[in-house]
């Protein structure tokens, strides 16, 4: 019986550095083997957090509308932003929530704080919350990222270096992985701006 966590394929990847982190994905939809378009899975929260999203991608889609309801919600009633670590906590107890009934997704969190502390999180599908200090995969082509990551990442990495860390392994999984691929891109946050750069990698 296949699972339903890979039925929609993605490779994803985020790397924390000095003052500095980067998430990137794939770009492309598909069921099962068959292709059907390219979408984003890393979507804005705030200027200063990035959500990724693997998993089933109605869920995907589905528990980014509720989680942005409940960060606006936030915002009006304490008239702040919410931070990195308290929105990895958020998202934590919202799966938590669900958990009879979970969203089939893997939530991955890169952000900065507001004294541009880099952040990293995950979850599974029931909110556990992991937060290392160096990288996460998630996704298809996850065990496929994992050991260039390992390679290409050292403490402390300037912005340009971790783009091109997070780049070459991110690039690396994907070739290796048949649910993944049609274009990759690298979001690069910190304390003054957010870049975004597209990678070219196999399209088939």
């Amino acid at each position: 019986m296949s699972n339903i966590m890979n039925h929609n394929g993605a490779a994803m990847l985020a790397m924390m550095g000095k003052e500095c982190v980067t998430i990137g994905s794939d770009l492309t939809f598909n069921t099962g083997m068959q292709h059907q378009g390219r979408v984003f899975k890393v979507f804005p929260v705030t200027d200063k957090i990035l959500l990724g999203l693997t998993g089933l991608f109605s869920d995907c889609q589905t528990f980014y509308q509720n989680v942005m309801y409940e960060v606006k919600l936030l915002q009006l009633k304490e008239g702040r932003e919410i931070q990195p670590q308290h929105f990895g906590v958020l998202v934590a107890h919202m799966l938590y929530e669900k958990r009879f009934g979970p969203y089939f997704i893997e939530p991955l969190i890169a952000g900065l704080d507001e004294d541009n502390k880099p952040y990293i999180a995950n979850t599974d599908t029931i909110g556990c919350l992991t937060e290392p200090d160096d990288f996460l995969v998630c996704g298809t082509a996850a065990e496929k990222i994992l050991g260039p990551a390992e390679s290409f990442w050292e403490e402390d990495l300037e912005a340009e270096e971790l783009f091109e860390a997070t780049a070459q392994a991110l690039l690396a999984g994907i070739d290796r992985d048949s649910s993944s691929g049609w274009g990759s891109v690298v979001y690069t946050l910190t304390p003054q701006k957010m870049v975004t750069r597209f990678l070219r990698n196999r399209q088939d």
